[in-house]
């Protein structure tokens, strides 16, 4: 069992919290008692000395309005000199009398009596007679480095704010007993903070212990129940709500017990099952590395079960280069894997499945494994079946039939239309021709081993004569609708291969055309490239099958295509001969609404004729 060390022990730290919690505490309350008493003590101290003063300003503006004789009554400074020295005693340590001059009138401190006449430089003083209102400082004497509060008083002729300002009294008072008294106070409170906080450690102490046992207890079969051990039981303390914890552990353990042994059972049931799959069956954990792996799986991957446990699934499979295991997850479609060699074909096909909680959280993948080798084999041979026989051949012989027939009514009398017919039916038969060569090298073009036979053409007219030939050979009630460009625009293009595409895409849209429908041909400029289209009104494709419509043999509805004669081929041709000129193609479709085929061509701009 890992031993926790000392600090980071739950025991301490409750101690630690409790005892931190408790000096916060009472250093907020110990903040506030000193503000609070410190406020106190100033404000006792500063309203005696208050008192004294109103006692000793009325005697003094007696005398300043006494109306005196120089012969027989004492002079206005001795008077006053007098009656300071009466009120300086205690906390005072001296009060002087101003004038509104600024001119000292009296002091009560022997030491000072040479100020007697002397202007008085003091702040407080000419502020308490400017605003006639009374002035207070607390400064620092400078013998002995002690708080003085002084205080500045107007005195006014008569009682009210409009009274004449006479003079002012200024006292010094002795404040610093007052923060000596309150350091005493302080000290008293520190020594009575330390020792509760000596009971508090020794109280938290004893209370921590009584919560972290019963848990300790638990940790210790916490690990004991990670290694396999269900046999130890949490000793119960109490009925509070540690010991119902306790008594709620002892109950998990009893059904973890249970849990395990019905889990065994159940993986020696699917391990029997997966035994006696045929099919590959493959799990990892959420890491991607495999946990699992049934008896036909290393057989088909040719490798034992204790080189393939905890290795990556993507490594064992041998697409690590390619795919990681994040990429597996979010994998749709099978993927097939090729272990062929230069004379055994051997494919698989892996589907994937995702295991995950509800939540989302993926705790793992299964990869099912299907040997695909003689499917393979099948769709090779159609493959090359479909290269010596191609539905691409019947719009050719369509057309030829249409003029022949032509001729055979009676247009083989009329001059200027017979040679036109005859020249029509050899220029198709020369084509299908080529067009067989083409389906016989289907295999070449994936490889890119053929080459383009180009000219440049003008697309418009080129385009124009392929859609008169369709007009004039078409069976069904469908009208033509021409959205072309009248600027003249030349693309570099084999002719044939691209006859071959425009063909195959007018095929497909009269087919699926109803009678009375449109099939609207255009196209536009965008960037240096035509843009073609070929719209029509039919039954138009799921959304989920557009873009598959282009590979090989691909059919949406397959019952449809068959009875339409259709081998799923020519739209594949048609997207290898347009991407080899350098363009793309692509169809939009809405159910019931119709199909749009759009591919794009690099095309030159007519310039005063240098193409004609």
């Amino acid at each position: 069992m890992q031993k926790v060390s000392f600090f980071k022990s739950i025991h301490v730290k409750l101690v630690f919290i409790y005892i931190l919690l408790i000096i916060i505490a009472l250093q907020i309350i110990g903040l506030y008692f000193s503000r609070e008493l410190e406020q106190n003590l100033k404000d006792s101290f500063q309203q005696s000395i208050i008192q004294r003063i109103d006692l000793v300003q009325y005697s003094i503006r007696e005398e300043i309005l006494k109306e005196r004789d120089d012969t027989t009554m004492p002079t206005l400074e001795a008077s006053l000199g007098i009656i300071l020295q009466e009120f300086s005693t205690g906390d005072i340590k001296e009060i002087r009398v101003i004038d509104h001059r600024n001119r000292i009138l009296a002091t009560s401190d022997s030491n000072n009596q040479s100020l007697v006449g002397q202007k008085s430089n003091e702040d407080i003083i000419r502020t308490a007679i400017s605003s006639q209102t009374p002035s207070e400082k607390i400064a620092l004497d400078p013998e002995n480095r002690n708080r003085v509060w002084a205080l500045a008083t107007p005195i006014l002729a008569t009682v009210g704010p409009n009274g004449e300002v006479l003079g002012a009294i200024y006292i010094e008072s002795d404040i610093e007993k007052i923060f000596v008294q309150l350091n005493d106070i302080n000290r008293i409170f520190a020594a009575g903070t330390a020792m509760s906080l000596i009971i508090t450690i020794i109280l938290g102490i004893l209370v921590a212990r009584t919560i972290t046992r019963p848990i300790s207890d638990m940790r210790r079969q916490a690990q004991a129940m990670s290694k396999g051990n269900f046999s130890r039981k949490v000793r119960v303390y109490g009925t509070d709500e540690i010991g119902q914890l306790a008594i709620a552990f002892n109950n998990l353990t009893n059904h973890l017990q249970e849990s395990q042994s019905t889990t065994e059972a159940e993986r020696r049931k699917l391990a029997s099952v997966l035994s006696n799959m045929t099919d590959g069956v493959i799990a990892t954990d959420r890491k991607g590395r495999i946990i699992l792996i049934n008896d036909p799986a290393m057989s088909m991957l040719h490798v034992t079960r204790e080189t393939t446990l905890n290795r990556p699934i993507a490594s064992v499979l041998g697409i690590d280069q390619d795919y990681s295991f994040e990429d597996l997850i979010y994998m749709k479609e099978p993927m097939n894997l090729n272990f062929s060699t230069s004379d055994v074909p051997y494919i698989l096909r892996a589907n994937f499945s995702v295991i995950q909680k509800e939540t989302g959280f993926v705790n793992g993948l299964i990869t099912v494994l299907h040997d695909i080798t003689e499917q393979e084999k099948i769709d090779m041979e159609r493959r090359e079946f479909v290269a010596n026989v191609s539905h691409e051949l019947r719009t050719p012989l369509t057309t030829m039939r249409s003029y022949l027939e032509a001729l055979a009514d009676g247009a083989w009398k009329d001059e200027n239309i017979a040679p036109h017919f005859l020249n029509v039916t050899q220029t198709e038969t020369e084509r299908m021709i080529r067009l067989v060569n083409d389906l016989l090298q289907l295999s070449k073009m994936d490889s890119q081993e053929y080459e383009l036979d180009c000219e440049f053409v003008e697309f418009n007219k080129f385009f124009e004569r392929i859609i008169e030939r369709f007009e004039m050979s078409k069976s069904q009630n469908v009208e033509f609708i021409r959205l072309l460009p009248e600027t003249s625009y030349f693309v570099e293009v084999d002719t044939d291969k691209l006859t071959q595409v425009i063909d195959n895409i007018i095929s497909n849209a009269l087919k699926y055309s109803p009678d009375g429908g449109n099939i609207r041909f255009g196209f536009t400029v965008h960037d240096n490239m035509l843009k073609v289209m070929v719209s029509d009104d039919g039954m138009g494709i799921p959304k989920e099958n557009v873009g598959r419509i282009f590979d090989r043999f691909y059919r949406v509805d397959r019952a449809r295509a068959r009875s339409m004669g259709g081998t799923g081929l020519g739209l594949a041709i048609a997207r290898e001969m347009i991407e080899a000129h350098g363009g793309k193609i692509w169809a939009e479709s809405e159910e019931g609404v119709g199909t749009t085929v759009f591919f794009t061509l690099p095309y030159e701009l007519d310039e005063a004729g240098d193409w004609e």
